[in-house]
């Protein structure tokens, strides 16, 4: 198998990981990537058939118990549907969709337009986009789908990045410790409006999520936990990092005008994710792609890199929001594909026409950089003028 080496931490690298994807991508189906010691796939046909091939899974065979300072963490994450395999990922996914409906989803139409309004109402020139809309925009929305007070959306933002920093390159002690800490922190405060809710049922996502039932089986108490979590945490995060990747790209290449607002949606969602790699275990001895994989090896699928296969789009690194939408995989594929994808989509497809139609003359205020967190990708800030 070829071997290639590039550091996730490099500059170069973290301001444009694509040029190295094409050299993955030219090497082979699979490829070493030495600095993750793993074999990556970047071709779309590779990464779209490991999705979807259930040989392959996100919930490791040969489970190691953590680490005693990071026991707390992990307690919540293996509980996550992110991280589950059938049969558990199937009971699952089975009853949170019965309280996560498209219904739900579409209620929510009303509060984005008018919340997205809002947010612009509030904007300066001078302002950090990114802070004041892109992050703001889906964390209040999370508040109100699951029914928890809007003015603590600062603590889940906090702790949101705190635990998703868990997932990075980047991560050391202090990253644990402080994810642990905010593990903590989103623990207590969901167990209170669990209680709540049993206590009083409202009309919301909580509410639902503990009445969903299936067969007699309801989530446990730790289940709708971890629930709640990812939704927030993986929701909010790819949804934050497409809009301000959409808004820096639309902006740089002069096209900050009105688009289609659902292929403009799948356009930014294919040139530029939000997330970039995501890893599966092989679930027994199995062989792929030319290379034996034994039980518990790993394998990185490397979404940003599918989105780009020339085999697929043509000129794969312009964007084009005219672009028809094809089958990107910027949410996944197969068994877990991504359940707060319909909502991300939506978000996007109002905020972003909104925000154009409001701020048509708006301007980068400086280069916009994005932050040293690779496999997330997203920008450290976004400043923006524009006139009143």
């Amino acid at each position: 198998m070829p071997r290639l080496s590039q550091s996730p931490r490099d500059p170069a690298f973290v301001q444009n990981p694509y040029p190295f994807y094409d050299k993955l991508r030219a090497a082979g189906p699979l490829v070493v990537w030495d600095e993750l010691s793993m074999p990556v796939a970047a071709g779309h046909a590779e990464v779209n058939a490991l999705l979807r091939d259930r040989r392959f899974g996100r919930e490791n065979p040969f489970p190691m118990e953590p680490e005693p300072h990071v026991a707390p963490f992990y307690e919540i994450d293996r509980l996550s549907l992110l991280d589950r395999e059938p049969p558990e990922h199937t009971r699952l996914r089975r009853l949170i969709t019965r309280a996560f409906t498209p219904r739900t989803v579409e209620a929510m139409i009303p509060d984005i337009q008018s919340l997205s309004n809002s947010l612009l109402d509030d904007l300066e020139p001078g302002d950090d986009l990114l802070a004041k809309f892109c992050e703001r925009l889906p964390v209040i929305v999370i508040c109100r789908l699951l029914g928890v007070p809007e003015d603590r959306a600062d603590d889940l933002l906090r702790w949101s990045h705190d635990m998703v920093a868990m997932y990075q390159i980047r991560r050391d002690r202090r990253i644990e410790d402080t994810a642990v800490a905010s593990t903590q922190a989103f623990r207590a405060f969901l167990e209170t409006y669990l209680a709540e809710r049993r206590a009083a049922p409202r009309d919301d996502l909580i509410s639902a999520l503990i009445a969903a039932e299936e067969d007699g089986e309801k989530l446990s108490a730790y289940e709708l936990i971890a629930t709640c979590i990812l939704l927030l945490n993986a929701g909010h995060e790819a949804t934050v990092h497409a809009l301000g990747n959409g808004i820096r790209t639309l902006v740089q290449t002069g096209q900050w005008h009105a688009h289609d607002p659902a292929k403009l949606t799948e356009e930014i969602l294919r040139h530029d994710p939000p997330l970039h790699l995501f890893s599966r275990y092989a679930m027994q001895d199995v062989e792929v792609f030319g290379h034996s994989f034994a039980k518990g090896e790993q394998v990185g699928l490397l979404l940003a890199a599918a989105n780009r296969d020339p085999a697929v789009w043509t000129d794969p690194a312009r964007f084009d929001p005219t672009r028809e939408p094809g089958p990107q995989l910027a949410l996944g594929a197969g068994l877990h594909f991504c359940i707060g994808g319909p909502l991300a989509r939506l978000e996007i497809s109002i905020a972003l026409p909104i925000l154009i139609d409001r701020l048509p003359e708006l301007e980068l205020a400086e280069t916009a950089v994005f932050a040293d967190r690779w496999h997330f990708h997203g920008l450290e800030r976004l400043p923006v003028t524009f006139r009143t």
